[in-house]
């Protein structure tokens, strides 16, 4: 566990320092990018370079960049992330409370981690709340502007190694990878047709592992999509629960299988 930490943390470090180098360069005019450019070429033409290629011109610009925003080494990142860390797993830093339906549904998926799906307004910060908790989490976008919306969100927090953001519909989403846990918001399911919706989660309930837990959030009170989920999942452990003002959420978790 610990190498795959070190391993993330570095990919993490990689995926800041990248994009902050990229924001800059969008953020300035041509003339500035090519006076950099000419800082390199001098930079480079100073030392013994046997041949001075495009490559090595690049390496030089982003070093130049890397300077000049004064961005920090990965030991001092590493140490400001690290101490970053108990904090972003507790779900008042996502703007949760520990009443919140997604912290119950991370609760009862249990310590382990393991891979998730989020779909729908749910998205966002119960993608970054669970990704804090050491899970993979594949979340599901309408828009390419979404998928964006939601890595910018990662990569600011240091979660984008977990945090896999996808331009797709949940009913053109098929799991590669055992899942951990699936949150989903009642308007991006219930959006389906009724075919659809239950192709969609038979399929998830396939892919979800014993122990794993389901969570459709914001059902308005007195939906038919209780009952409905109820069928769905007959064979699980199911619960449902306030979720804000005059809304539900459905819980289910899919029991361990017990081996002869």
């Amino acid at each position: 566990m610990a190498t795959r930490t070190a391993r993330s943390l570095r990919h993490e470090y990689a995926v800041f320092i990248e994009q902050e180098i990229e924001n800059y360069k969008e953020s300035i005019p041509r003339p500035a990018i090519l006076a950099i450019g000419d800082e390199a070429a001098a930079r480079l033409a100073s030392e013994a370079q046997f041949v001075l290629t495009e490559m090595l011109m690049l390496e030089e610009v982003d070093r130049i960049i890397f300077r000049r925003l004064r961005l920090p080494t990965y030991n001092t990142w590493r140490r400001r992330r690290l101490k970053l860390h108990d904090e972003m797993r507790r779900p008042e830093h996502w703007g949760l409370t520990r009443s919140d339906a997604v912290v119950r549904a991370m609760s009862d998926a249990g310590e382990s981690t393991g891979n998730v799906l989020v779909a729908g307004e749910v998205t966002g910060r119960s993608a970054l709340f669970f990704a804090a908790n050491g899970c993979d989490v594949t979340s599901l976008e309408a828009e390419e502007s979404d998928v964006q919306r939601v890595m910018d969100a990662a990569i600011h927090a240091g979660l984008a190694a977990r945090v896999h953001a996808v331009a797709t519909e949940l009913a053109d989403f098929t799991p590669d990878a055992p899942l951990h846990a699936v949150v989903c918001s009642h308007a991006a399911l219930f959006s389906l047709t009724p075919r659809e919706r239950a192709r969609v989660l038979a399929v998830l309930q396939s892919a979800t592992s014993d122990g794993g837990v389901h969570l459709v959030e914001t059902i308005a009170a007195g939906s038919a999509a209780i009952e409905e989920l109820r069928t769905t999942y007959r064979d699980w452990l199911v619960s449902v629960e306030p979720d804000g003002d005059d809304a539900k959420a459905f819980l289910a978790r899919k029991e361990q299988r017990v081996s002869h």
